[in-house]
């Protein structure tokens, strides 16, 4: 089956410094703005990942990109994340050449260490989804001390890892990529969608997992993506499927 692209044009904005970049664009979504307007800045004070964690926004070191999307009811919302990770992984290494790989929902990691990450927000009025705004961080020439001391053995950048990218380079990239991803989002390719992302998954089917859920954690097996997005997991009381908003964190069991 062909890919077909929707007719998503890009707005590009861009700002030296603020917060935070999704806040924005969720403040020009509200007035108004059209889908596929795009908010870039050097350096975000507050920037934000998952669960309430902090992304380290260095000025000039990252790219950081917020998209405005206003999806068709019948879009499956829990696919955005795969589809910007997809766009993502695909950008970095069309502008630098190096492969990163996925960590579901919403991470990019090269050499064991975490890359980028994605956050994915939405308005509902009542049921009806009103937009959404999808955020993407990538570190893109952090060396390792420009990081705050507790993320040296946990985060990495594209330089880090023996490339080179610039930020308007890895951009461009991403927006025709996550063009093309969107419209499988949309279009009911949710298949193809899970297999693309599954075959860059850094876990594969039947790897043993360490889950933090809201209700605690606990030891499973990586059994794939269901083709809605959630996780598959198989706990020793059977197998279990989980969306992101369920999950804490998700790895390897420590060695020991």
């Amino acid at each position: 089956m062909t890919r077909k692209a929707p007719a998503l044009e890009f707005s590009v904005s861009k700002i030296g410094v603020c917060a935070s970049t999704n806040e924005i664009a969720k403040e020009m979504a509200y007035l108004g703005a059209a889908e596929g307007t795009v908010v870039v800045a050097e350096e975000q004070t507050a920037g934000r990942g998952t669960k309430g964690r902090t992304w380290h926004s260095a000025r000039g070191l990252g790219l950081y990109v917020s998209l405005i999307l206003r999806p068709r009811p019948a879009a499956r919302l829990s696919l955005l994340p795969l589809a910007a990770g997809l766009a993502a992984r695909e950008a970095v290494e069309i502008a630098s050449g190096l492969a990163a790989g996925l960590r579901w929902p919403n991470d990019l990691v090269l050499t064991g260490k975490k890359l980028g990450g994605i956050l994915c927000e939405t308005e509902f009025s009542g049921a009806e989804v009103v937009f959404a705004v999808v955020g993407l961080g990538v570190n893109l020439a952090h060396r390792p001390f420009d990081f705050p001391a507790g993320l040296r053995d946990l985060a990495v950048s594209i330089a880090g890892a023996g490339g080179r990218c610039r930020a308007d380079s890895l951009l461009e990239a991403y927006l025709a990529e996550f063009k093309e991803w969107y419209g499988d989002a949309i279009e009911g390719r949710a298949g193809r969608l899970v297999r693309a992302f599954e075959l860059h998954s850094v876990f594969k089917p039947g790897d043993e997992v360490t889950v933090e859920m809201t209700e605690g954690r606990r030891e499973g097996r990586y059994l794939g993506l269901a083709v809605d997005g959630t996780i598959r997991l198989a706990f020793e009381d059977g197998e279990r499927r989980l969306a992101s908003a369920d999950v804490v964190r998700i790895g390897r069991p420590p060695s020991i």
